[in-house]
């Protein structure tokens, strides 16, 4: 298993790293905000609620279980998702881990979950192409099909619990904490592994 990134991406810095994460989240908002300025429709709703906050950790602890599982036995994923982690990651201090949980948790769940999964329709179609739609917003080279995959997958149980819920607080609260449990097992891993 090669754990360097490839040929096809030069070795980013943290500032870097950093910075296109910010810029991502700035862009990501202004669009969900010019859709719902502009377009017809109305913002998931976010509301505080204990149980559904409970639902989101525990959907969070879910998918990070199953992408530890995924990493173990589908060797293309671990690939896909070392090169990733390696690239995204690797470069980042143990603080930037709150952005990587922060930035693309809020942002994201607000354009993918928020604006646009209400904008198709809250069913069937509207789950599916939102979900299809995060998954290709997280491909990062062109051997990364099986991370993409991953992503589709997770969007779709993102959408599904702002379906269920009809509260947009649940994939939020599941998208940070799995960006940051991944992040901070990962980044633990790697540190020791460099020692």
């Amino acid at each position: 298993m090669n754990d360097s990134p490839s040929p096809d991406f030069e070795p980013l810095t943290r500032t870097q790293i950093l910075v296109a994460m910010g810029v991502t989240a700035v862009v990501l908002m202004i669009v969900a905000k010019l859709w719902l300025r502009f377009g017809t429709v109305q913002l998931l709703p976010v509301y505080w609620n204990w149980q559904q906050a409970a639902w989101g950790v525990g959907l969070s602890l879910g998918i990070t279980l199953a992408s530890s599982l995924l990493y173990r036995i589908w060797g293309a994923y671990r690939e896909s998702a070392q090169f990733y982690l390696n690239l995204a990651i690797a470069p980042l201090a143990w603080f930037d881990l709150v952005w990587l949980g922060l930035l693309p948790g809020m942002s994201e769940e607000l354009l993918f979950r928020g604006v646009m999964l209400p904008a198709i329709g809250l069913n069937p179609l509207g789950l599916v192409l939102s979900s299809l739609l995060f998954g290709i917003l997280h491909i990062s080279g062109r051997h990364q099909w099986a991370y993409t995959t991953w992503a589709t997958i997770v969007g779709l149980f993102l959408g599904l619990s702002a379906i269920l819920t009809g509260n947009l607080l649940v994939p939020i609260i599941a998208h940070i904490i799995t960006n940051w449990l991944s992040g901070f097992l990962w980044k633990w891993r790697y540190v020791n592994q460099q020692t």
